[in-house]
């Protein structure tokens, strides 16, 4: 296993990636104050460059290639977020992005992934090892696997976004952070990021019912796999189990974790579009639903909470609108 990310190499990221990604904006809405009895800060990744946090990590590593590697390209597998991102960074620093991506992947992120010029490679969710296909992309052609959560520069290039949620908050003293989970790349960034400026905030991973593997290796104190058969409405979260990486990371600094059901997170999406104007897919709006729901108690607490990403499928998004 590579050397762990540090805080050190989350404030570097931030500089690396400072004018190649969005400085996306802290949200905070008096209804939802109202709603939670707290004040929440909402980090809106869902206006990042290709709607979610996934490029800051995608950035991140892409700019660490040598030459070398950036001429062989680029590989990973996605359900479409760290695709888009991976595409987009590729490109920015000139390599070929091949991504390897499920077949019932939503249209748009799929669309969205060839936008940036990348070929993708359909695999069937259930029955392929999306990890094998990778690596015997690698070992054909040379190019270098940047997968969407278990890498150091990953990791790092995530955590960007809590250090200017931090600085945004306007003197606030942060108390918790509600992450949206799904391999753990996002949340350990943000742990990493927090522990330099704010440690002693909590840090709560939000997964969707039945994929909470983050919540149940933190109660276990070892990584452990979600059983078959959950919903797939949050289609960016679905993680069979925490990244190496990633869980020695959050196993010491989260302070535990929650799931919320299908219907919480439509009617979070929809409580987005209507209130704060924003469209998010339903991976991106775990935290929110967390919050409304009240499943996370914010009573009296600066609460500091992800929406990313913003690519949903038009027919989720109606459905979330129809109530």
């Amino acid at each position: 296993m590579p050397p762990l990310p540090t805080h050190d190499d989350v404030a570097a990221a931030a500089r690396r990636i400072a004018g190649r990604v969005v400085r996306t904006p802290v949200l905070r809405n008096a209804l939802l104050d109202e709603l939670t009895g707290g004040t929440v800060l909402l980090k809106a990744e869902v206006l990042q460059k290709t709607g979610s946090f996934k490029l800051r990590g995608a950035t991140n590593a892409a700019l660490q290639l040598t030459e070398a590697e950036r001429r062989a390209g680029v590989v990973t597998h996605s359900s479409g977020n760290h695709g888009q991102a991976l595409a987009c960074a590729a490109q920015s620093v000139g390599a070929a992005a091949t991504i390897f991506m499920p077949a019932d992947a939503p249209q748009v992120k799929i669309d969205s992934t060839r936008r940036w010029g990348a070929e993708i490679v359909h695999y069937h969710r259930a029955t392929d090892d999306r990890e094998a296909l990778t690596r015997q992309y690698v070992e054909r052609t040379g190019a270098s696997l940047i997968p969407p959560f278990d890498h150091p520069h990953v990791i790092a290039g995530q955590g960007p976004a809590a250090l200017e949620l931090f600085e945004d908050a306007g003197g606030l003293p942060v108390d918790s952070l509600l992450v949206c989970t799904g391999g753990g790349g996002l949340i350990a960034g943000w742990a990493l990021a927090a522990e330099g400026v704010r440690p002693g905030a909590e840090i709560i991973a939000v997964e969707p019912e039945d994929w909470d593997d983050t919540g149940c290796s933190l109660r276990a104190g070892e990584r452990v796999g979600n059983p078959a058969g959950g919903s797939e409405l949050c289609d960016a979260l679905l993680a069979k189990m925490p990244g190496e990486l990633t869980f020695a990371v959050n196993r010491t600094r989260l302070a535990g974790g929650m799931a919320v059901t299908d219907a919480e997170v439509l009617a979070a999406i929809a409580f987005a579009f209507t209130h704060l104007k924003l469209v998010v897919e339903p991976g991106g709006a775990v935290c929110l639903a967390a919050l409304l729901s009240g499943r996370f108690d914010a009573r009296g607490r600066v609460v500091g909470a992800v929406l990313s990403g913003g690519n949903v499928d038009p027919a989720v998004f109606a459905r979330a609108l129809a109530g």
